[in-house]
């Protein structure tokens, strides 16, 4: 059976992803970027509780767009700032401006 580090449960129990995402402070933001492309950045997110790879990948897929992670910012291809906000309120983050 293997124990969390951070709140000693076993890892079926395991909340600290849950409370971690309901403590970050995220920043949703279209930016426009050369040649008039929108490119929607998404920062604030904590790297060492939430994985940003997986995280970034997943609303990929759900957007259908692509995207990358530099600097610990995703960044997203086109304007889906509404669309992310609804999906990462999906997933369990509270605070989203």
């Amino acid at each position: 059976m293997n124990i969390c580090p951070k709140c000693g449960l076993s890892q079926e129990l395991c909340v600290c992803e849950t409370i971690a995402k309901e403590e970050q402070h995220i920043n949703v933001r279209a930016v426009k970027r050369r040649f008039g492309k929108l490119t929607t950045v998404i920062e604030g997110i904590d790297q060492k509780d939430i994985n940003i790879k997986d995280l970034a990948k997943n609303l990929k897929s759900k957007l259908a767009c692509g995207g990358t992670v530099k600097e610990g910012k995703i960044e997203l291809q086109g304007d889906h700032v509404s669309k992310v906000k609804e999906e990462l309120g999906k997933m369990g983050f509270t605070h989203i401006k």
